[in-house]
């Protein structure tokens, strides 16, 4: 199985947008994103609609026709960005039910769905306590 990428795509975005504002420019367009994260404009306009629908971002059409930033960045958490780009829980139980007639098959789901909901209210109280200006701020601090 391969990691989900769309959380850490969706802070460079919000990241990039941020900066990019910050030098002064009013919009950033997909391709100049995509270009820093090396995807397809396709995949940024995408996770940007999600992002648009959270209330994160606003687009522009026509002339001068673009992204920007709904919300600063301190005002921006990574669980919003978590929220908006990744609907579905963290971990998943079977697509088919076990059978109940065996004893791991009777108790697999309860058993992992409890250790599942810790999981994920640990994620999202991590994921709350950072802002996406903590975020770009160490971005910034890596050394090139």
């Amino acid at each position: 199985m391969s990691a989900n990428s769309r959380l850490t795509i969706a802070a460079h975005a919000l990241a990039w947008i941020g900066l990019y504002q910050r030098q002064g420019h009013e919009v950033a367009t997909s391709e100049q994103i995509a270009a820093s994260a090396s995807t397809n404009p396709v995949v940024i306009r995408r996770l940007l609609g999600d992002l648009r629908r959270a209330g994160l971002v606003e687009s522009r059409r026509g002339v001068g026709a673009g992204w920007s930033l709904a919300r600063d960045l301190e005002s921006m958490t990574l669980l919003d960005v978590y929220e908006a780009v990744e609907p579905g829980p963290l971990f998943a139980l079977h697509r088919a039910a076990p059978d109940p007639g065996c004893v791991v098959g009777h108790g697999i789901q309860p058993a992992m769905q409890g250790i599942y909901d810790v999981i994920e209210e640990t994620l999202r109280r991590e994921l709350a306590r950072v802002t996406l200006e903590d975020v770009l701020q160490d971005v910034l601090a890596v050394p090139r």
